[in-house]
């Protein structure tokens, strides 16, 4: 287990700040807090400071008693000396005391020496469970009736984690968690029963710009981590390893014990008498007074000579000039703590989601027992479905879509083929079949002048794995074999290899990609006719060059099959959304190595329009194109270009190159 303490600020009056009800300025005069006086500009500019006065004496003696104990001592301070009772001691010893009186640190009271305290010493206290200070209940950007406050949740994920930890959400809803995962550089998962909630949840992470937090692994962390620390930046390599986490605001934890073993107050107390010691002096002598520097008054009198007033300035001037360096050193000594909730970002970067993916899961079936630890079957064998028949059922309902509407194949049978692969027998009649195909000659006419009917093989892949080439060519070999005039193969997942197989013999095989959805059929009762069943055909490329050793990929379009004539055309680029092109696949994973956006509307102005950015038109230009960047020849000999349609349905292809 983990835990970052949380912070927040601690405020004079409230929890952690009850204490502090005095303040004091420059010159070292105090006075009790009040709201006249203790305005915020004359905190904020240092001018007034907040403190209380806290005990300067332990109980703990240690094992030296009385008098000559290093502990217990004489304090002189402003004439007085102070000795602490027999039964405590101080809190440090005689040089620590010399520092805290040094730095303006002691305080002296009628019936005590005390520790001055400033709120700003540490001016944060320590997030307990009472989280009031949240905003749960009232929210005014609700999108989902139970939206949680995005504040909860994002205390929760940084008192428990860090960037790059996995953040696990059960309970989606309108993905609250998701967002705010995000935005602090945490992976996630999320997960809901609801096809409304997931939809939402995607439309509100990929429609959001998010901070760009500087990383400490990179060089710019590295210099605010120097510039924030006043210490030289670090020059080990970089990576951009989000797990290094962010570079942060800090505020400090100034202690008694901090100033006590600050060794550069001396130095700092000596380099300052150099000069106010002799301005003591010449102030004395010109006065005929004998102020000790704690009697020297903080305003001039009228009566003084001009001479003397100037003394006196000088005087304060080095005064408060030695109480502001030792100031400094002593919040630069002091240890810090981190406010994981403030890090710093770089204005000049916007930042969108990452790249994550939707998926849809058969739910987990809860299997009882009995006292003799015996399954219990509570659903009776009749109403058991099979995975075949819940596909069969849909693509009776839905039909099988394609690119164009026009081109939706829909069926008027649907009936079991006794197979190996095949498992149904579809007919079709399509809208456009008695129109006139590109060639010039008309589509195949019944005999009493109707429209054809044509048979299609089904051939359905497996609930949960990927469809192979082999499976592909086996089922084609049997829809030949079997008359058929197209092979269908639906299918959640197909294999690289297969994506390159469109046809045996003179069998056209589409493949089909089924919804997710359909993972859910049986529990959710789809009664839609969306896109359940898609064919997208395949990338239709040409391999130009190599053109000073470098090749580039233009795409014309996607390959789509015609019901009404049974042939497979090129589509043209409008088609496509966007494209992305790995120039070295591996055959085991495709890698985004180039993107493009293309399409008949103006993505450029959607884009401007979801991020509320400008884009710099130049850079747009190189991703809304139907040619490639040039690249150099794949060491694997294969490149892999994947489209994705408007419907947001995708395809990919491998090729090989020289």
């Amino acid at each position: 287990m983990k835990y970052r303490q949380g912070l927040k600020r601690k405020k004079a009056g409230e929890r952690g700040g009850t204490n502090y009800n005095r303040v004091r300025d420059v010159t070292g005069a105090s006075r009790p807090f009040t709201d006249a006086v203790v305005t915020a500009p004359r905190i904020d500019s240092g001018e007034l400071r907040i403190y209380s006065l806290d005990n300067l004496t332990s109980q703990s003696a240690g094992r030296d008693k009385g008098e000559g104990a290093a502990s217990w001592f004489g304090v002189e301070l402003d004439g007085r000396v102070h000795k602490p009772s027999l039964s405590v001691r101080w809190k440090t010893n005689a040089d620590g005391m010399a520092r805290l009186k040094a730095a303006g640190r002691l305080e002296a009271t009628a019936s005590r020496l005390g520790y001055v305290r400033y709120l700003d010493d540490f001016p944060a206290v320590q997030i307990t469970n009472r989280w009031d200070d949240v905003g749960a209940s009232f929210m005014a950007d609700k999108v989902y009736v139970v939206q949680t406050s995005q504040t909860v949740v994002q205390r929760c994920i940084l008192l428990s984690t860090d960037p790059g930890d996995l953040v696990l959400d059960p309970t989606c809803g309108s993905g609250t968690t998701a967002y705010v995962a995000e935005q602090w550089g945490r992976r996630w998962i999320t997960i809901d029963t609801s096809r409304v909630a997931l939809a939402l949840a995607r439309a509100r992470i990929m429609g959001t710009r998010y901070p760009y937090y500087l990383l400490a692994d990179s060089p710019e962390g590295q210099n605010k981590e120097g510039e924030v620390s006043r210490r030289p930046p670090s020059s080990q390599p970089t990576h951009g390893d989000i797990r290094h986490g962010f570079i942060c605001e800090r505020v400090p934890h100034i202690t008694l014990k901090s100033i006590a073993n600050n060794a550069e107050i001396d130095v700092i107390w000596e380099k300052f008498q150099q000069a106010l010691e002799p301005l003591r002096q010449s102030l004395n002598k010109a006065l005929k007074q004998k102020w000790e520097e704690w009697q020297i008054p903080r305003e001039a009198q009228d009566n003084w000579p001009q001479e003397t007033k100037s003394l006196h300035a000088k005087w304060w001037e080095q005064r408060i000039a030695r109480q502001k360096e030792i100031d400094a050193s002593i919040a630069a000594k002091a240890d810090y703590e981190y406010l994981y909730d403030k890090p710093y970002d770089d204005k000049s970067k916007v930042r969108v989601a990452g790249p994550f993916t939707v998926e849809s899961l058969s739910p987990h079936r809860v299997i009882g027992v009995d006292e003799n630890d015996e399954l219990i079957d509570s659903k009776p064998k009749e109403e058991t479905r099979d995975f075949v028949q819940i596909i069969l059922e849909s693509l009776r309902t839905a039909g099988v879509q394609q690119a164009h509407k026009e081109d939706k194949i829909v069926f008027s049978a649907l009936t079991p083929w006794p197979g190996s692969m095949v498992c149904a027998e579809g007919r079709y009649v399509h809208s456009e079949s008695r129109a006139t195909d590109t060639s010039g000659l008309r589509a195949p006419e019944g005999a009493n002048g109707s429209a054809a009917t044509r048979r299609a093989a089904i051939f359905i892949g497996p609930e949960f794995g990927t469809v192979s080439r082999p499976d592909l060519v086996e089922a084609a070999r049997e829809a030949a074999d079997g008359g058929f005039d197209v092979l269908i193969a639906c299918a959640f997942n197909f294999d690289a290899h297969s994506s390159e197989f469109h046809k045996l013999g003179r069998m056209p095989v589409l493949k089909a990609r089924m919804n997710a959805d359909l993972h859910m059929a049986e529990d959710l009762k789809n009664t839609g006719k969306g896109n359940l069943f898609v064919i997208f055909g395949e990338p239709d490329i040409d391999l130009l060059g190599p053109e000073d050793g470098k090749y580039r990929v233009k795409i014309k379009g996607v390959n789509v099959f015609h019901p009404a004539t049974g042939e497979v055309r090129s589509d043209g680029p409008e088609g496509i959304a966007c494209w992305f092109l790995d120039t070295d696949y591996n055959e085991e994973s495709f890698f985004v190595r180039h993107a493009y956006f293309l399409g008949a509307n103006d993505p450029y102005k959607s884009l401007k329009t979801t991020l509320k950015a400008e884009v710099d038109e130049e850079a747009w230009a190189t991703l809304h194109s139907d040619v490639s960047r040039p690249f150099e020849r794949p060491a694997s000999g294969r490149i892999a270009v994947k489209v994705i349609n408007h419907l947001g349905d995708e395809v990919m292809k491998v090729f090989r190159v020289g």
